[in-house]
């Protein structure tokens, strides 16, 4: 193990540039987050119109792929140059925040498990919310669209939650304004057929316009995308297990290396 000499005190060369190494993909990670949601907001004219953004009713996820790359990008930076400059001002700023978010994980999981009817309330309103949104946001409507087909459901509870959207409404009122969806659900919701080379989008005009769950289960899922989530989640405890334990081993490590090198450093300076 190489290190740079001091006077009576040594900072690891090795433990230095593991911590540089270890932050140059999170910050790199943070840029192509960051580019990417400003790219995925100038597709849909936001940065043209900010005010778009106050104007939508669903959820963007755009703010998702912002926040976690923003997040990233500063916890990166603040790595890489500690490690460089040997700056525990910026090594204590990264360690901090990692211990952080790494007790907000932890707090927000038992109270998920603590609270777990409020919590699925809140996940039923959420997608609710967003069913109303869906056509107001191409990223929305794919991410909808994405959860319905992987998940084989459709609506919260039931294919009915989509009387919600103005789009898919199935009343009297909305049937009098010769929408083509009226009464349908969006293509996702649709029981795919594997032989199927291109994707029907019109699968779902009509389907609820007659008949009972037992019959649309003919054509469309009749399993709601909260139940589907219920049940997804004990099939796949281990994964969700082993995800988070990743993700905590790498925030240990990035803990365990920055304060290593600030113990050097004080050492350094106190030989002065």
């Amino acid at each position: 193990m190489h290190y740079y000499r001091y006077e009576s005190a040594e900072v690891s060369c090795c433990y230095k540039y593991l911590m540089f190494s270890y932050n140059i993909v999170f910050w790199l990670a943070g840029a192509l987050f960051i580019c990417a949601g400003f790219w995925a907001w100038s597709e849909k004219g936001v940065l043209l119109d900010l005010t778009q953004v106050t104007r939508q009713h669903g959820f963007d996820p755009v703010w998702v792929v912002l926040l976690v790359g923003t997040v990233t990008f500063i916890l990166g930076f603040a790595g890489c140059v500690g490690a460089l400059r040997e700056n525990i001002c910026l090594l204590k700023f990264f360690s901090g925040i990692i211990v952080l978010i790494f007790f907000l994980e932890l707090t927000v999981a038992v109270l998920a498990f603590m609270f777990q009817d409020y919590v699925r309330e809140w996940v039923n309103d959420l997608f609710l919310q967003n069913v109303k949104a869906y056509r107001e946001d191409i990223d929305l409507q794919n991410l909808i669209d994405s959860l319905q087909r992987v998940n084989h459901c459709c609506g919260a509870k039931d294919p009915n939650d989509w009387n919600l959207n103005v789009y898919f409404n199935c009343s009297q009122a909305n049937s009098q304004q010769k929408s083509r969806e009226s009464c349908g659900v969006p293509f996702s919701c649709c029981v795919s057929d594997p032989a199927d080379n291109v994707v029907n989008t019109q699968c779902g005009y009509d389907v609820r316009s007659s008949g009972t769950l037992t019959k649309w289960a003919e054509t469309i899922y009749i399993k709601g995308c909260i139940t589907a989530l219920e049940d997804w989640l004990p099939r796949n405890i281990y994964i969700v297990a082993g995800v988070f334990m990743v993700i905590s081993l790498l925030q240990m490590v990035g803990i365990y290396l920055s304060r290593t090198l600030i113990g050097d450093i004080e050492k350094v300076k106190l030989s002065y």
